[in-house]
């Protein structure tokens, strides 16, 4: 990737890209807290277990990132229905299936320039810019690691360890901060 930093479109391209490490960091730090059965357990009947969203997620990021340029992100090989069905055999197989999503985006993202955020790619059919189709993509895992969060935050009640700033503790915190 060309790091310009005259080049708003570099900026962007480097942002998605710490935007996209972010989102991954986040939800695998509420993954590392529930043992393997919360992992698999959802809250009831008409939701998904995180391993399942993380199993959706997987397939999407390798339907719509594989040959992200030139074929439509959404491959004939995909098997979306079956995405929400847990048919893992272990936390281990999970955790591999989700890398193997995230090395798929992380390795189109690479290859990107910011001459190419102007190109037309195709997901389901529909033209989108690269652009556009990055900022679509950010939406759409952002909405399922919000998802991984609480549903681990619940699962894993009393034994929780924060994300982000403790309740309460947001003065220490900018107290901290502003005067480092």
């Amino acid at each position: 990737m060309t790091k310009d930093p005259a080049k708003p479109e570099a900026i962007f391209l480097e942002s998605a890209i710490a935007t996209f490490r972010s989102q991954k960091k986040l939800a695998e730090r509420a993954i590392e807290q529930l043992n393997d059965d919360q992992l698999r357990r959802p809250l009831d009947a008409n939701t998904n277990s995180v391993a399942v969203i993380m199993k959706h997620m997987a397939g999407n990021m390798l339907s719509r990132w594989t040959d992200f340029l030139t074929t439509d992100g959404e491959k004939t090989w995909r098997k979306r229905d079956g995405e929400f069905v847990d048919d893992f055999g272990s936390r281990d197989e999970i955790m591999a299936f989700w890398k193997r999503g995230w090395d798929c985006v992380f390795g189109a993202l690479s290859v990107l320039t910011p001459e190419d955020l102007t190109r037309i790619v195709r997901i389901r059919g529909e033209p989108h810019t690269v652009f556009l189709a990055i900022h679509r993509h950010l939406d759409h895992y952002g909405y399922h690691v919000g998802q991984i969060v609480l549903v681990a935050r619940v699962l894993a009640g009393d034994n929780w360890t924060t994300l982000s700033i403790p309740r309460g503790q947001s003065e220490e915190h900018n107290r901290r901060v502003w005067q480092s």
